[in-house]
């Protein structure tokens, strides 16, 4: 029932290299265009900001240049007013009273302008305080961004395309069960995992039968034999992480097993199959 597989033939197939996925890109796009829009909305808010507070510096220049002008007028009344007091001969008690009044005048000039001053120090406190804040949230921004980047290139590095065993192009190579729920997650191909005990009884895995005929954990081998379209395909030697590509009738692309664990006796892997 058994027969031998005829490797030139099953070489003499050419197949495509599986491009980067497309969404791994559109992720780089979106991360890109949001680092843009995070940096021009912070320099916009920085700029208005800085914009209120030299209105406001001028302001209180403005305020303070009128305030010198009000205690010039006010000692040019004085001055008028002692001299309009001997001109008409007013009374001491006038007088007192005329300068009683010039000094309530100055005292509530005074208080006003220190409300101002205290105003306007509320003003710049405020601005600065803004100004702070904005530059805190785009400096988070891009810490996350930053972050984010680097958890893509981590998984990017971790997941990669090699040349299996019948030196095709492989899809991405899950080194270990977390990788595997990854590319579960991207959903390229179909994906069957298996652990395998040393028996001379096929196991079913997916749409094939796996046999494990040898191990050695050690050198991180194993021999298997794959089922399928009632042919046994002998894999021999086969390393840890190495895809062992085999096809099956009607499927352009290869199937292919890779084993990421090996033990006395024991293989643990999965199965990959294309979509279609």
């Amino acid at each position: 029932m058994s027969t031998t597989p005829n490797p030139p033939e099953a070489q003499s197939y050419t197949y495509e290299t599986s491009p980067t996925p497309r969404w791994i890109i559109a992720v780089f796009v979106v991360l890109f265009l949001l680092v843009g829009f995070l940096l021009y909305s912070g320099h916009s808010a920085r700029t208005r900001l800085e914009s209120d507070l030299i209105a406001a510096n001028k302001r209180a220049d403005l305020l303070t240049a009128q305030m010198d002008q009000t205690n010039g007028r006010l000692a040019d009344l004085k001055g008028q007013l002692d001299v309009t007091s001997q001109k008409l001969g007013l009374t001491q008690e006038e007088l007192a009273r005329a300068r009683g009044l010039a000094q309530s005048i100055r005292k509530d000039q005074k208080e006003s302008d220190e409300k101002l001053l205290v105003q306007i120090g509320q003003v710049k406190q405020e601005s600065e305080a803004r100004i702070g804040q904005v530059s805190t949230e785009l400096g988070g921004a891009k810490t996350d961004i930053k972050a984010t980047r680097e958890d893509l290139e981590a998984t990017k590095s971790k997941l990669e395309r090699t040349i299996g065993d019948l030196g095709l192009q492989s899809g991405l190579v899950a080194r270990n069960r977390e990788d595997l729920e990854e590319l579960k997650r991207r959903g390229e191909r179909n994906y069957f995992e298996f652990d395998l005990r040393k028996s001379k009884t096929p196991s079913r895995v997916g749409p094939v039968q796996l046999t494990l005929q040898k191990t050695d954990a050690k050198k991180y081998r194993y021999t298997m034999t794959v089922y399928a379209d009632d042919k046994a395909i002998e894999k021999k030697d086969k390393t840890v992480n190495e895809p062992v590509q085999f096809f099956v009738q009607g499927a352009r692309i290869p199937f292919e097993v890779v084993v990421f664990k090996v033990e006395k006796d024991r293989a643990t892997g999965y199965l990959a199959t294309p979509k279609q």
